[in-house]
């Protein structure tokens, strides 16, 4: 059974996507051990309460200093004992401690085709902003491993999205979560629990 600590920041959408795919069967082998969120009171964590997970908020506003925030931080998620973390919209630059230790075992879902509008300064509706400004005609989610750049590591799965000509900011990011996001996410935790996942020199491959 793969040991999963997914870290929240809001809504928890791909949360949901998760716990869905693990309650219909298309996630197999996984369990969510541990929710962890940054920010109190958010929609995610009434997800996790709904799904009888066990959630820990740990806000920064509750520590005198960023190192304490850090250090809480990742005492909550190894206290779970995971096999694999899932970024699903965390909105924190997750410390290098814990990159180091779980180094291929923590993944991130960044909602467009990286390397395209990522990076410093792209999240949320900012990415789709990006998108739109520059007149891409196809957009897409990425899920990839994380290391110590942002947005740097290797990718491991990608679906594009096409966009509409009178797309927004707003409709584009729920076409994106709804193509893209919610089907690739949950999917590559399937695979990565059946031991299908496999890191080398940087790259990922998928093996049957």
């Amino acid at each position: 059974m793969l040991r999963v600590v997914v870290c929240v920041s809001g809504g928890g959408t791909n949360l949901q996507a998760i716990i869905d795919g693990i309650a219909n069967g298309s996630v197999f082998h996984t369990e969510i051990v541990r929710v962890v969120c940054n920010n109190p009171g958010v929609r995610a964590l009434e997800r996790a309460k709904a799904a009888g997970i066990e959630s820990v908020c740990v806000s920064p506003k509750d520590f005198e200093d960023r190192g304490a925030f850090e250090a809480a931080l990742c005492r909550s998620v190894e206290e779970a004992s995971p096999d694999l973390i899932v970024l699903a919209g965390f909105m924190v630059k997750v410390p290098t401690e814990l990159i180091r230790k779980y180094e291929n075992r923590i993944i991130n879902v960044h909602p467009a085709l990286i390397p395209a509008f990522c990076g410093k300064g792209y999240y949320g509706l900012r990415v789709h902003e990006a998108a739109l400004a520059r007149g891409v005609k196809i957009t897409g989610a990425t899920v990839h491993f994380v290391d110590e750049g942002m947005d740097s590591g290797p990718i491991i799965m990608q679906k594009a999205v096409e966009v509409h000509e009178d797309d927004t900011p707003e409709t584009l990011q729920r076409r994106v979560m709804e193509e893209a996001e919610w089907v690739i996410l949950p999917w590559c935790i399937n695979l990565i629990a059946a031991g299908q996942v496999k890191v080398e020199n940087g790259r990922v491959t998928v093996t049957e």
